[in-house]
């Protein structure tokens, strides 16, 4: 089996996270992921938090848009948390949703071109290099942080389509790939990341477990709908077969956890479980964790 994650929705008041973060580490999950959505909850301080109030588990944070970003500041803020608790952060870069981006008045020209430099720069100043880079959206000067991380965490870029996921192989350490994802989706994202180094694949996927398989369906069948309504690289790479059962981990717990290896065995190294709304805790899916 991958490692499993636990997604802690941003609905959530902040107040409630370290409760929610120790739920999420009692329950035995490898993993405990993050979003920065627009307008909730500022994704460094929550993960601060879920780290403060943990002791073990990693805690990711997928994603933080790049627009919203300044390299040295982004790689200041991560190296602090990497510091403070190592070996357990996990932070993930993206474009962020388009029309929230419109919105506050930072969408840029190229969000590819954005994404690339952003990245590259952070990832050379957590590694301790100083760092000038004369770019499209990135300019630094000399800039070396003065507490750069031992242990340097992974970074993340949180993307789906062709040239982004070509992008993430040439500039981070790992993808991370948004519900709902198929195995037939995840092979070709790892055609189009070529990786020619390690790269650790982090894959989202909606869950809904229930002794009654068509009880769990319902639950995530509204979403999946939608989804399919949207189209895209994700619903593409399975065609006529894009149903709640080939885009889900849902069912009985024997049902999920063949969905989650089949999910591994076509490259997923963290299989991150989505509940499909705040409501779901994180014992309601311990069944899975079971060998």
């Amino acid at each position: 089996m991958p490692d499993l994650g636990f997604v802690v929705r941003p609905e959530h008041p902040p107040e409630l996270l370290p409760d929610l973060a120790r739920e999420v580490e009692a329950a035995g999950f490898d993993e405990l992921w993050l979003w920065e959505d627009c307008f909730l909850s500022g994704g460094i301080a929550a993960t601060g938090a879920a780290l403060a109030a943990t002791s073990h588990i990693r805690v990711g944070l997928g994603i933080m848009p790049t627009p919203v970003r300044n390299a040295a500041f982004a790689a200041m803020e991560i190296a602090a948390l990497a510091r403070l608790h190592p070996g357990r952060l996990l932070p993930g870069f993206g474009h962020g949703v388009t029309a929230w981006m419109r919105q506050i008045g930072a969408k840029p020209d190229s969000q590819l071109g954005l994404l690339e430099e952003l990245v590259a720069a952070v990832r050379a100043l957590l590694a301790g290099e100083q760092v000038t880079v004369d770019g499209e959206y990135v300019r630094l000067e000399g800039v070396r942080l003065d507490h750069p991380p031992d242990d340097v965490p992974p970074v993340y870029v949180g993307v789906r389509r062709q040239r982004s996921l070509a992008a993430s192989g040439r500039v981070a350490d790992g993808t991370i790939l948004s519900e709902p994802s198929s195995p037939e989706y995840l092979r070709w994202a790892l055609e189009q990341i070529a990786a020619t180094r390690p790269h650790r694949l982090t894959v989202y996927s909606w869950c809904s477990i229930d002794e009654d398989p068509d009880r769990a369906r319902e639950r995530l069948r509204p979403l999946v709908a939608e989804r399919v309504r949207q189209g895209g690289p994700q619903i593409e790479a399975v065609g006529a077969g894009a149903d709640v059962d080939r885009l889900t981990v849902c069912g009985t717990p024997e049902m999920c956890r063949a969905s989650i290896r089949a999910l591994a065995e076509a490259g997923a190294d963290s299989v991150v479980l989505v509940p499909p709304d705040a409501s779901v805790r994180p014992a309601a899916f311990t069944a899975v964790l079971a060998a």
